[in-house]
């Protein structure tokens, strides 16, 4: 993978614990500066649930390795084109060990 197909911009989130004035709440909040990525769509399913239909799209998300990216872990999320993912798995590529990390994300279709 050369730098030509790191043609997306995507933002990590993680959550901070936050006072409302009531107690201590989850907000999601950029994490870091918006790196370059490789997108690739892998999969999409349906579901009903309660009488309704839900869209989920599993994508592929490939970023260079760096210390930023190598902290980042499943309970973090991204963002990409205003659609929210959460991560379900990271690995670094194995012929490009500490280059590439590839990161497996879902989100609802209907975001």
């Amino acid at each position: 993978m050369n730098a030509a197909t790191l043609d997306r911009r995507v933002q990590f989130r993680r959550a901070v614990l936050v006072d409302d004035g009531y107690g201590q709440v989850e907000q999601w909040q950029d994490h870091g500066a918006p790196v370059f990525a490789a997108k690739r769509d892998i999969s999409d399913a349906e579901r009903w649930n309660a009488g309704q239909v839900q869209a989920s799209i599993t994508t592929r998300f490939t970023v260079r390795w760096s210390g930023f990216t190598a902290d980042i872990d499943p309970t973090d999320r991204l963002t990409c084109e205003g659609r929210e993912y959460e991560i379900t798995g990271i690995k670094e590529t194995p012929d490009r060990r500490r280059r590439m990390l590839e990161l497996t994300c879902s989100a609802w279709a209907d975001q």
